[in-house]
């Protein structure tokens, strides 16, 4: 699969050849991330930090919020790749500092080592000293210690000649049960494919950036189909994961779903079909997996509007059900619900919901029973939900910070206040 790249000099994405020529200026790195986030983990490096000339973590921040990253560059310490990880990056890529003193500190599952190489010598200090160490060697002491490597085909890196597929089918092996991330040369989706084939990640950004390969491209270049008409399932998924409906796709269908950010199949019947350009029930595109087998996709996204079937119910097996119901139903009734309501009152009667909220929490810290627990965590719930639709914040926006906070690795001690 691939896996696309920001690198990052002065505030700005760049791109560079061979790690010294600087090709290509592509600006602010954030509507990047919105558009590369949609394949999945994005592999952000601050080349500033790397090469000791300030750094670009404020920017680096936004882009964890917004995506989920792989931080890597000017980590060299335990104190700062845990300050990373605690920020909510999904992993972490050290360098020079993969060391098993450092890497034995940090939880292996997100941790990634870095290994440039030219050919098949290990290379540090911007890729200008040679180690004598060989790939295969640095990778056997590191990986009982990482979850991933990434290896950079120094010789190859920006020119988009291919990469090495011959090097990198002995270093999947060579990982040990590591995930294996290969960058350098990648320029086509064939290239993406093989590499997917033996087990390997592509990282790709001078091919993205360039306008060479095309990002829908790169996402289906692993897919397969056993189906005569060469289409592939598609599970619909919104927020929440819950299913909307199985659609299919092709790859006309995923360069305009890429390309737009939006909901769009093929329809057996009809051709490519954009979902909602009739019925206004919109699709925002927000990511899109590929199963184990390489043969269907998952697009998650936020369903606008009545819902996703064309009976006008949320799914395509009927109305939805639990919190993300009720978190909508909330929403809607901050602009509908009867003049003098509780609802409404709640939304607009100064001091209430504040009320409410500090009563209903006392409430459930002094249920003892099962039953009571239940009925006074409902209550906190509704009215948390209010609160959270008065102030515009959905349901999936306190699940975004709740993830984060699951990949915290500093604890704090818990301590009431």
């Amino acid at each position: 699969m691939i896996i696309p790249s920001i690198d990052l000099m002065g505030g700005q994405a760049v791109q560079l050849i061979g790690g010294k020529e600087r090709a290509i200026d592509a600006g602010d790195p954030r509507p990047i991330a919105e558009r590369f986030r949609l394949a999945g983990e994005i592999a952000v490096i601050d080349l500033d930090a790397a090469l000791g000339q300030g750094d670009n973590a404020a920017l680096i921040e936004d882009l964890v919020k917004m995506a989920p990253c792989r931080v890597g560059g000017g980590i060299r310490d335990v104190e700062t790749a845990i300050r990373w990880l605690d920020a909510g990056a999904s992993k972490v890529i050290l360098g020079t500092a993969a060391k098993p003193e450092i890497l034995s500190q940090l939880p292996r599952e997100r941790v990634i080592a870095a290994l440039d190489a030219v050919e098949g010598e290990v290379v540090t200090h911007g890729w200008t000293t040679r180690t004598g160490a060989s790939i295969d060697d640095r990778m056997a002491e590191l990986a009982p210690h990482v979850g991933g490597f990434l290896v950079t085909f120094v010789e190859r890196e920006g020119r988009m000649q291919g990469t090495d597929m011959t090097a990198t089918r002995r270093l999947v092996d060579a990982a040990s049960g590591a995930k294996l991330t290969v960058a350098g040369g990648f320029t086509t989706a064939e290239d993406i494919a093989l590499a997917d084939k033996v087990g390997a990640d592509a990282q790709v950004g001078m091919a993205l950036y360039s306008g060479r390969l095309n990002l829908a491209d790169a996402i289906a270049a692993p897919l397969k189909s056993d189906r005569a008409d060469g289409l592939w399932p598609t599970v619909v998924c919104d927020e929440h994961g819950r299913a909307l409906g199985l659609v299919y796709s092709d790859l006309e269908s995923l360069r305009v779903a890429v390309e737009r950010r939006v909901g769009a199949y093929h329809s057996r019947s009809r051709g490519l079909w954009v979902k909602g350009e009739t019925s206004g029930a919109t699709q925002e595109l927000l990511k899109i997996d590929l199963d184990c087998d390489r043969d269907a996709l998952r697009f998650t996204v936020a369903q606008a509007g009545s819902g996703f079937c064309h009976l006008d119910t949320w799914t395509c097996w009927g109305e939805d059900a639990g919190l993300p119901e009720l978190a909508r139903l909330t929403a809607a009734r901050r602009e509908d619900a009867p003049e003098g309501s509780y609802t409404r009152r709640l939304f607009e009667e100064a001091g209430l919901l504040e009320a409410k909220l500090v009563e209903e929490a006392g409430e459930l810290a002094e249920a003892a029973t099962a039953g009571e627990v239940a009925h006074e965590a409902a209550d906190v719930i509704y009215f948390a939900m209010v609160a959270m639709a008065r102030a515009g914040v959905s349901l999936h926006d306190v699940e975004a910070v709740l993830e984060r906070r699951g990949r915290k690795i500093t604890r704090r001690p818990g301590n009431a206040k």
